[in-house]
């Protein structure tokens, strides 16, 4: 067996399926507003308040401006020790259709701004997570949601189990 079947049964065992979804609120070691305002400094202040009204304004905003509460809430739950350069921000929005240089139209992620080294599985988490939110607050059926976010891990699992039998250079120029 190749080292990284090996390497993937091992994180499996120390990240399991079954327990993805589950999260412990009594985990988490900074309260969320301490999180966000520890934020502050790299931030303009002038546009704060501004920052704050429009994540109160709904659960979807709040998601959308909270990566790093939701990042330190994964952090303290089982990874799989996988660590890849993540997006940092998946939500559902930030996918979108591009026009390539050669006038190609690509579906890809966007806004990078949080991008930094973590398990694979949480770009993965946030983008399923972000199904939820999102469908909850359009009033979207919950059995929609859950058709939707399944596709959306289907459609993950598909494109790496396609990517892992590619080149490096392949896969960038995918």
């Amino acid at each position: 067996m190749p080292s990284d079947a090996a390497d993937g049964r091992r994180a499996r065992k120390q990240a399991p399926r079954r327990a993805a979804a589950e999260w412990d609120p009594g985990v988490r070691q900074v309260p969320a507003l301490d999180r966000l305002r520890a934020q502050e400094s790299v931030r303009d202040k002038q546009l704060l308040p501004l920052r704050y009204a429009r994540m109160a304004s709904s659960p979807w905003a709040y998601l959308r401006g909270a990566a790093a509460v939701m990042a330190a809430d994964l952090a303290a739950s089982p990874n799989s020790g996988l660590t890849v350069q993540m997006c940092g921000d998946a939500h559902i929005l930030n996918f979108g259709l591009w026009a390539s240089p050669e006038r190609q139209l690509l579906f890809d992620a966007r806004d990078f701004d949080e991008t930094l080294p973590g398990p694979f599985e949480w770009d993965v988490k946030r983008l399923a997570t972000s199904i939820y939110v999102l469908a909850e607050s359009e009033g979207v059926s919950r059995s929609r949601a859950d058709r939707a976010a399944q596709a959306a891990v289907d459609a993950y699992r598909t494109a790496m189990r396609r990517y892992a039998g590619m080149g490096e250079l392949d896969v960038w120029y995918d």
